[in-house]
């Protein structure tokens, strides 16, 4: 008796932890217009799933966005990338909502932060206000909607996580609507040769797999026939109402003879977590078309708590003379299903198409640190940089060395370093480590300068170069002239570029005073707003630096006029 209550007792913990439950009534929406999604929670992104849900602002920047619950800030976070300017702000009932890509604060909050960039002379900083400091009430104007830092247009990056241990929840999860009719979208089907003697179709390579609509809206794949362990794989989205965007899908279940093999959703994961996405889909797919196929089974390194479902790490072993019927069924948030059988006949065929296996004189374990000298240079991985074992291709040249290719994921940083010993000391000034694209351009890593080594910390395999960068930043006006009078101006525009290495730093003053220029990467400019300081003089100066990777530097000066 006692162990079937504690069976029972056990059985509704799972069953309590499965379905948490989240207040649909507590928050408020962040905007005063419809919810309409640019970007889903979960959604697969370049070595990371979407924290939080993109809301469009009609395409324009400036819209007011409200506190979601009564509150106080408890972080402020203003950076070149990333959110670019981001509020976090924590609530009573254990959660703390966060507004991204903001282009600029409420008042109050403006006035608090500007102070602290004033005084530590920095555009990009972050504050962690104590409790109470700065408290909102729900409704509150606390921000504008902009288009700051990595956003590649204007909306609302909006979060809502636990506030003790900052797992993002999906933020349709507290009651938000979002209208939604639409099945999912099932673009492409695979199926995966897994084991050794595993064929699909008389193939040992990937497969992809030709589907038609049935009458009931389902999708029906051509038969497999199959031996030895396989797995598959689709590429799908979801699309809202009102809005045209391929957004991420809400859950995923595969079935086997009525058996759940594979269940994962996006409720809830953790940052700690995320860039396991390179595991949940096919990467090797990925480098080479920039395409994101979504494994159903559980790939080596994999380990994602989005799984509510596992068995067998949703792999199908395949029996001659057996026949197996998959489903796949692919949900949104609002239930909407998209539906594919695939029926699997256990057969045992010729083999036509041979696995491909490209061998080297290199072969990486996973679990270990791996040390490799190519000459001018060494690179080496420390124990779990990749998710599986492999062989690695490594090629050696004049100060160039190539590492593998964009077809294989890094979890942690590797190091690669140089031997710079035959350059002067004023070559090893202009010189620094850059990562060079599929034309051949190269692109900055962060290089450390120690004596006859350089060394970069990274995790994009591909091919690396010493590179030389002599010329200085560029910088030019955008919105005014020397000379000019400035009565009625609002602010100061201009343009700052970079040849090669990238701009590093940048510092402004105004009559000999340090002023805030807020700088936007994506257009290369940098901003000032006359309203930061009283000018109490009619001839002003202004001198601004501009610094580039290698030490470059440019400095612009000019004279206007303002009353």
């Amino acid at each position: 008796m006692g162990k079937k209550i504690l069976s029972l007792l056990l059985f509704s913990c799972v069953f309590g932890f499965a379905q948490e439950k989240y207040p649909t009534d507590a928050f408020r929406s962040p905007l005063d217009i419809p919810v309409v999604l640019a970007g889903t929670f979960g959604e697969l992104r370049s070595n990371h799933f979407h924290s939080g849900i993109d809301i469009k602002t009609k395409q324009r920047e400036g819209l007011p966005v409200y506190a979601i619950g009564d509150g106080s800030v408890t972080r402020i976070k203003i950076s070149h990338w990333g959110y670019g300017k981001a509020l976090y702000v924590a609530h009573p009932n254990g959660y703390t909502s966060v507004y991204g890509h903001l282009q600029k604060f409420s008042p109050t909050i403006e006035a608090y932060i500007k102070k602290i960039q004033y005084r530590k002379k920095s555009y990009e900083v972050e504050v962690f206000p104590d409790f109470g400091e700065l408290k909102v009430e729900k409704g509150e104007l606390i921000a504008y909607s902009g288009n700051t830092g990595g956003s590649s247009g204007p909306h609302l990056h909006f979060e809502i996580r636990s506030s003790i241990s900052e797992k993002p929840t999906n933020p349709l999860l507290y009651g938000y609507e979002v209208r939604d009719a639409t099945n999912p979208t099932l673009e492409k089907l695979y199926a995966y040769p897994l084991s050794d003697d595993a064929v699909v179709n008389q193939s040992k390579q990937v497969m992809e797999l030709h589907f038609k609509k049935q009458e009931d809206g389902s999708f029906l794949a051509e038969k497999v026939n199959a031996v030895g362990t396989i797995g598959f794989g689709f590429v799908g989205y979801d699309r809202q109402d009102l809005a045209a965007n391929r957004n991420g899908v809400y859950s995923v279940q595969q079935l086997v003879n009525g058996t759940k093999y594979t269940e994962y959703d996006f409720e809830k994961f953790s940052f700690s977590e995320t860039r396991y996405i390179n595991t949940l889909i096919d990467y090797e797919r990925y480098g080479r078309y920039r395409q994101r196929i979504q494994k159903l089974f559980k790939a080596p390194g994999n380990k994602l708590s989005i799984y509510n479902t596992l068995y067998n790490d949703g792999k199908l072993d395949v029996r001659e003379g057996l026949s197996y019927n998959v489903e796949l069924l692919i949900k949104d948030y609002e239930g909407n299903i998209t539906k594919a059988v695939i029926p699997v006949e256990g057969k045992v065929e010729p083999v036509i198409v041979d696995k491909e296996e490209e061998k080297t004189e290199n072969y990486v374990i996973a679990k270990k640190p791996n040390n490799y000298d190519l000459g001018g240079a060494k690179v080496y991985f420390p124990a779990n940089t990749f998710y599986d074992d492999f062989y690695i291709d490594l090629k050696k040249g004049d100060d160039t060395v190539t590492i593998h290719n964009n077809r294989v994921a890094a979890h942690k940083n590797f190091t690669i370093t140089f031997d710079v010993s035959k350059y002067s000391p004023e070559e090893k000034k202009q010189l620094f480590i850059a990562r060079l694209d599929s034309r051949l351009r190269p692109h900055h890593s962060s290089t450390y300068k120690r004596g006859n080594t350089f060394t970069t910390r990274t995790r994009n395999l591909g091919t690396y170069t010493l590179a030389k960068d002599s010329l200085a930043p560029k910088i030019r006006p955008k919105n005014f002239k020397d000379g000019q009078w400035l009565n009625n101006y609002r602010y100061l525009s201009l343009r700052i570029t970079d040849d090669l290495s990238g701009i590093k730093s940048y510092s402004a003053t105004l009559n000999g005073k340090w002023i805030l220029m807020e700088y936007e990467p994506k257009t290369n400019t940098l901003t000032y707003n006359f309203d930061d300081i009283i000018l109490d003089q009619k001839e002003c100066k202004l001198e601004l630096t501009v610094t580039d990777n290698v030490g470059n530097s440019n400095t612009y000066t000019s004279t206007f006029f303002r009353k």
